[in-house]
């Protein structure tokens, strides 16, 4: 069997990687378990209002050899200050969020200790020594294998828990009332299937993809590279549902906000139904889910700020990238210490920031795509431009509804 095609396949998979963790795991598993299949119409809608935007990334970077911050730069550099501001004041939230729920489910996985800080300092190492020994190239390949078991593993228990489900179940789908509710959307579009700002590590990626000289990564197989992954997200976060749905829905279960409290309850009421021989299968799946979104994030938002920072000060500076990933790395086990127990409120500040920055990302995506800066036989078709609009009006329509909500 020829698996060249595989090879070829890079930023899409990391992108992938990076989307399918708490939005899938935490948010798509608990929407399953709290509305069923009610809130299956979001998944989808997000999905495809997100999607120009994120794929303007890998697009604008192979056709033009730049990242998408050197295409803000050109806009202006005050669209370059404003995303420098809100990548350092989201960063360190969101990675904390994902390394806590990692440790949970590592804790569960592995004994050893139940304490997550330790297994946070933990993973973070792990993480900075695999990015320290491979870069990009360790990153690009250990995803793929990530995302290959992940697929088979969950697809897998989702087959084992319709076959054992006795439950009736609807697919009538529903517009969440009052502020705890339509708070839950909110936070299930705001990393559903990722945050805009990853359409940034997209563009960065991709311009390391395209130094491979065996890859001849171009814009249309950038494209359909981005795609892949992209279909992927939507796929397992359906897949995601559906175990929250099956597994869950109707269990009068409250999730504890402890991360590995919570991630004992998840695997808990999995094995509960699926068998406890499922165990080790449900906790890798979760495990490994979580490890891919840790170590994409602790790569891509040091290699964005470094870039940033590279073009505000119109100079290059050597060892940057790892400044940044250890500052990171640091922050994220300080807070941390502060918020070991609020993992609940900790991932829901994060998806709700990163819902609400989300207009911003989607009209500077779209100025510069639609721009001179772009050549104009790779600028987005006439049905991608409209699908743009549509996306942005929804964005901020969401976005006013969620403040008057409050």
């Amino acid at each position: 069997m020829n698996f060249n095609w595989l090879k070829k396949l890079g930023p899409g998979l990391l992108f992938a990687g990076a989307a399918i963790g708490v939005s899938h795991l935490v948010q798509s598993t608990r929407s399953g378990a709290d509305f069923g299949f009610g809130l299956l119409w979001a998944l989808v809608l997000i999905h495809i209002v997100k999607y120009p935007f994120f794929q303007f990334g890998p697009r604008y970077a192979t056709a033009t050899g730049e990242s998408l911050l050197d295409g803000y730069k050109k806009i202006g550099k005050s669209v370059l200050i404003v995303y420098f501001i809100l990548n350092l004041a989201t960063m360190f939230t969101i990675q904390a969020a994902v390394t806590i729920v990692t440790a949970g489910l590592a804790s569960n996985l592995f004994g050893i200790t139940s304490n997550p800080i330790i297994w946070s300092i933990v993973i973070t190492c792990i993480c900075f020594l695999l990015l320290l020994i491979g870069r990009y190239k360790l990153l690009d390949n250990l995803m793929k294998v990530i995302i290959v078991l992940l697929t088979i593993s969950t697809v897998i228990s989702l087959i084992i828990s319709i076959d054992n489900s006795n439950s009736t179940i609807h697919f009538f789908q529903i517009l969440p009332k009052g502020t705890v509710e339509v708070s839950f959307l909110i936070a299930f579009l705001g990393w559903m299937p990722a945050p805009l700002d990853v359409s940034i590590w997209q563009s960065l990626w991709s311009i390391e993809k395209q130094k491979d000289q065996n890859s001849q990564f171009n814009t249309k197989q950038a494209i359909f590279d981005f795609n892949i992954g992209y279909v992927s997200t939507l796929l397992l976060g359906i897949c995601f549902v559906g175990l929250g749905t099956f597994v869950m829905f109707n269990s009068n279960e409250t999730f504890s906000s402890s991360a590995v409290k919570f991630s004992q309850q998840l695997i808990t009421l999995y094995t509960t139904n699926l068998g406890s021989e499922m165990y080790i299968l449900i906790a890798a799946a979760a495990f490994t889910t979580m490890f891919s979104t840790t170590i994409t994030t602790l790569d891509a938002s040091p290699r964005a700020m470094t870039k940033t920072f590279d073009l505000l000060t119109n100079k290059s500076y050597k060892n940057m990238y790892w400044f940044w990933i250890t500052f990171l790395s640091i922050g994220t086990i300080a807070i941390l210490l502060f918020f070991m127990s609020e993992m609940g409120i900790l991932i829901k500040v994060a998806t709700i920031l990163s819902f609400l920055t989300a207009p911003f990302y989607a009209i500077i995506n779209y100025i510069l795509i639609t721009s001179k800066y772009t050549p104009k036989e790779h600028q987005p078709s006439t049905g991608l431009k409209l699908l743009s609009w549509i996306g942005i009006l929804f964005l901020i329509g969401f976005s006013i509804w969620f403040i008057i909500s409050l």
